[in-house]
């Protein structure tokens, strides 16, 4: 059978101060009327349903996000702590494999922003075909739109058939030069949509990732703190597919974007003819490329561009657009009873 596992972890401190721990980012409407986190679960209905989804997450996340998307204990897997995306998609791996030995599964974020669900369901499902077809791990890699330098980029090596690619290799964020270049030579965005059976993951993490595999055995026993406790954080990236030579790429033909950063809602969410984005009462005079964000405050902002003006959880947060990338840096300089939001 088929499976889906969602990643819906991380504190959102790129979105402070309208992240907070009672409402975090992947239950905001930062992309239209409903949260990331139940687009796509949508997103996933009538091709893989609720009872073979898994939700990876955190413990302070787990109550909010069982509450609002309606799961269960048996679709929720908590991390005892944060370790990237590697320990959490391989217990989620071993859980799946444990429920159905045959198991393909179908991997994603909670926070993206995809523009055509049907092409979205039609690239997922073909990713897993050729996970089976062809018994590698599948990374989906998006036609790119820009030379984006904030993401990963893939190039694809040798065909293995009409559609789908062995991997020549992955390159890490490029500067804009060779971000274009890239492009040019018809480099895919890495998305961080994968596929794989359940089989063949587990047997490359034996292989490649010593990180992972030498606590997995803690997992066999059922031991899901002890597997958290010895092993050392690594993303699925790094510690699996750019070690392994069983990966291949399928194209994905639809707008996608990892909603991220305050920035990405200039990206996903509709401009005025300033090419300003505003949510909740916000009134704009002669600005220009900004982004507004009120959750209750009336906001006025004038006379200027590029800002990100956020009022939220009784924080105000002003910053340039350029800056806005750093805001985590920003927020480690804050006195903690500015930076720790209520709730």
């Amino acid at each position: 059978m088929e499976w889906a596992v969602i990643l819906a972890g991380g504190s959102g401190t790129r979105f402070w101060p309208l992240s907070s721990p009672a409402h975090p980012k992947q239950l905001l409407p930062l992309v239209g009327s409903r949260s990331t986190a139940e687009e796509t679960l949508d997103r996933l209905s009538g091709f893989i349903p609720l009872s073979r989804v898994i939700v990876v997450t955190g413990r302070d996340l787990a109550q909010p996000l069982s509450a609002r998307l309606g799961l269960s204990a048996d679709n929720l897997l908590i991390e005892p702590r944060p370790a990237s995306t590697g320990p959490a998609l391989v217990w989620a791996t071993h859980e799946i494999q444990r429920r159905d030995k045959d198991a393909g599964i179908i991997a994603m974020h909670a926070d993206w922003a995809v523009g055509d669900s049907a092409v979205f369901v039609r690239t997922a499902q073909a990713a897993l075909d050729a996970a089976r077809r062809h018994d590698r791990l599948i990374t989906v890699g998006v036609v790119p739109s820009r030379p984006d330098t904030s993401y990963g980029y893939i190039v694809p090596g040798s065909p293995l058939d009409a559609g789908a690619r062995a991997v020549g290799r992955f390159v890490e964020k490029p500067e804009a030069g060779a971000a274009l270049d890239l492009m040019a030579d018809g480099a895919l965005w890495n998305s961080g949509l994968f596929a794989w059976t359940a089989s063949r993951l587990l047997a490359e993490v034996l292989a490649h990732t010593p990180e992972i595999s030498r606590f997995l055995d803690r997992l066999d026993q059922g031991d899901v703190t002890g597997f958290f406790a010895g092993l050392t954080a690594v993303s699925i990236d790094v510690g699996v597919l750019e070690r392994s030579e069983k990966v291949a790429v399928v194209p994905g033909h639809f707008d996608w974007d990892d909603v991220g950063t305050w920035e990405a809602l200039a990206r996903v969410r509709p401009l005025d003819r300033s090419g300003n984005v505003t949510a909740g009462p916000v009134s704009l005079v002669d600005a220009s490329d900004c982004i507004v964000w009120s959750d209750g405050i009336p906001i006025v902002v004038s006379g200027t561009r590029d800002l990100v003006v956020v009022s939220a959880n009784n924080r105000i947060l002003v910053i340039s657009r350029a800056k806005a990338l750093e805001l985590k840096l920003v927020l480690e300089k804050l006195p903690s009873e500015v930076r720790e939001l209520p709730g």
